[in-house]
């Protein structure tokens, strides 16, 4: 009897906590018209959607307003990600995020500046004690914003589980305060013939193909293929939402074959440590090649995403020569559905070998690649699956190094590998000025910096497909005082600060030798610093610094005198 009680006990507890998640009743951050630039689970370059993102009427300053009681557990401010973000921890186990933000509310603001001098740093991220800065619903919070990594006015807005910080699917929580009644739209159907396993149309490549759509905007049967063998599909999709004309994430996706299920995902939430898995459940090369989403309705053996039920790896093997009546189910976040119809005919075909290869790497062992003047290490636990490298290499006389070209088609590293290229000459004053630079289709250089070591340059990298070489920077990075006259009159001093090559690492500004506070973000070269009357003696004259670094370690340095 004991037993069973204590059993009882655990069951009630178990459910208590589950409904605890959902108990809460949470109020929107804004209160103006309701509108969504993105959703949450969208598919985004590397990385999932982790919330949504309120439109503010294409402009800034929009009084954001905490959802529930709780407290601010975490200021963070940085001049890209999420610019200036807030984090609140609620009650019943969650924690809501405010991202993007252009200022905070009073105590808040003031409290952050306290901790940010003390750093002597702009960028920080700042864990709060639950009883420092305690927060009732409704309560304004912050003012909406442009910061960071934004893309225009918004508020990014997250609900994470406080545990484990996982993003959480915000509709669940505020499904009340939106209306949509559209269903998803389908795009696209792409086949995936399994290397040496299957063949569609006579070949081994995928093959992809866009869905028309009549005049009513119905979409129209894609032609049937013949397929043999193994085989993956995928299909390219997006929700749509009522009053505008963005495209959403798809929260579930269910392929048929002949009224069997054999694949489903649920986008509802995920580990931040997994979002780059994300490149495991699109097709990854057209993305890279096409800009384009066609989403993977099968499992590759790496991909460990939380988002498929378990029963079903998507994989279809072809053994009969019939037709193969297949049908998508797409359903929104709202439960608006869009069924699509399509066939496989089954025709036995020779499937042809894979191509030979001799640098064969498996998603499930470390790999490498050693050449006289290049070499590779992906460590196990990068690859979604098992492809064949390809290196090649070409000389370069604008280069330290030859370019190399680091595999023929895109592959994604779930977190990085390692390469090394060599240099073509030794005969260098300062090795600490060399990094690798990776060398765009259109010929945009991005510096990725590394360490000099045995006669070359040792970088991480997060894919393969690109091309990479050898570089150095000497050239200081460039500070131009913007109108200092009008310094004083506009009680704020503003700074351009540019680098050529390697981007800028770090600055510093000083007045009479002191840390002084100087506001940037990412999308603009000026840095701003507002007279501070509590730091910053009136009456007498000022002696100001300004210094920056850049990524190859090169400094500049600008000082100017004045009175206030």
């Amino acid at each position: 009897m004991r037993v069973f009680r204590k059993f009882i006990v655990t069951i009630l507890i178990s459910l208590f906590s589950f409904s605890s998640l959902f108990s809460q009743n949470y109020t929107s951050p804004l209160q103006i018209p309701i509108s969504l630039s993105s959703n949450f689970g969208e598919l985004r370059n590397n990385h999932f959607h982790s919330g949504i993102d309120y439109r503010t009427q294409q402009s800034v300053n929009k009084p954001v307003y905490s959802i529930g009681d709780g407290y601010v557990s975490r200021i963070k401010i940085s001049p890209g990600g999420y610019g200036l973000a807030l984090y609140i921890d609620h009650p019943a186990g969650h924690t809501s995020v405010y991202g993007h933000l252009n200022s905070y509310s009073k105590k808040i603001q003031d409290y952050i500046v306290e901790k940010q001098y003390e750093k002597e740093s702009y960028r920080i991220d700042y864990y709060l004690e639950p009883n420092e800065i305690p927060i009732k619903q409704g309560e304004q919070i912050a003012l909406s914003g442009n910061t960071g990594g934004s893309g225009g006015p918004r508020l990014h807005f997250e609900i994470r589980d406080q545990k484990t910080q996982d993003p959480l699917n915000v509709f669940e929580f505020l499904k009340g305060t939106f209306h949509d009644t559209r269903r998803p739209d389908i795009r696209g159907i792409a086949f995936y013939p399994q290397p040496g396993k299957g063949v569609v149309n006579g070949r081994t490549n995928p093959l992809r193909f866009n869905v028309g759509k009549t005049k009513s905007g119905v979409p129209i049967r894609i032609n049937a293929v013949n397929a043999w063998g193994v085989i993956g599909v995928g299909v390219k999709a997006y929700d749509l939402m009522n009053r505008t004309s963005n495209i959403y994430g798809v929260k579930h996706i269910k392929l048929f074959v002949d009224e069997n299920l054999v694949f489903s995902s649920t986008m509802n939430r995920f580990s931040f440590d997994k979002t780059r898995m994300l490149n495991s459940f699109i097709d990854f090369e057209d993305w890279r090649n096409r800009k384009s989403f066609f989403m993977k309705s099968f499992v590759e053996p790496g991909n460990t995403l939380p988002l498929y039920d378990k029963l079903y790896d998507g994989y279809i093997t072809i053994n009969k020569e019939k037709t193969y009546h297949m049908k998508y189910e797409l359903i929104d976040f709202f439960g608006n559905k869009t069924t699509y119809s399509f066939n496989v005919i089954g025709k036995k075909q020779a499937i042809p070998e894979p191509v030979k290869c001799t640098n064969f790497m498996a998603w499930n062992i470390s790999n490498w690649f050693f050449d006289n003047d290049f070499s590779l290490s992906i460590p196990l636990g990068n690859l979604y699956s098992d492809f064949c490298y390809r290196h090649s290499k070409t000389a370069s006389a604008k280069y330290l190094s030859d370019i190399h070209r680091v595999n023929n088609t895109p592959v994604p590293l779930h977190k990085n590998g390692k390469i090394w290229i060599k240099l073509k000459t030794e005969n260098l004053p300062d090795t600490t000025k060399l990094g690798v630079i990776k060398i765009g289709r259109n010929g945009n250089e991005r510096w990725l910096g590394g360490t000099y070591r045995n006669g070359g340059v040792e970088v991480p990298i997060n894919e393969l497909g690109e091309r990479y070489a050898v570089d150095i920077d000497t050239v200081p990075p460039v500070i131009i005082a913007n109108a200092p006259a009008q310094w004083v009159s506009k009680r704020r001093i503003s700074i351009k600060l540019t680098d050529s090559k390697s981007g800028i690492s770090d600055f510093r500004g000083e007045i009479n030798g002191k840390f002084i506070l100087f506001k940037h973000d990412m999308k603009s070269d000026y840095y701003t610093y507002y007279f501070d009357n509590s730091r910053l003696s009136r009456g007498q004259k000022h002696h100001f610094t300004f210094a920056a670094v850049d990524g190859a370690g090169n400094k500049s340095e600008y000082k100017f005198d004045f009175f206030y």
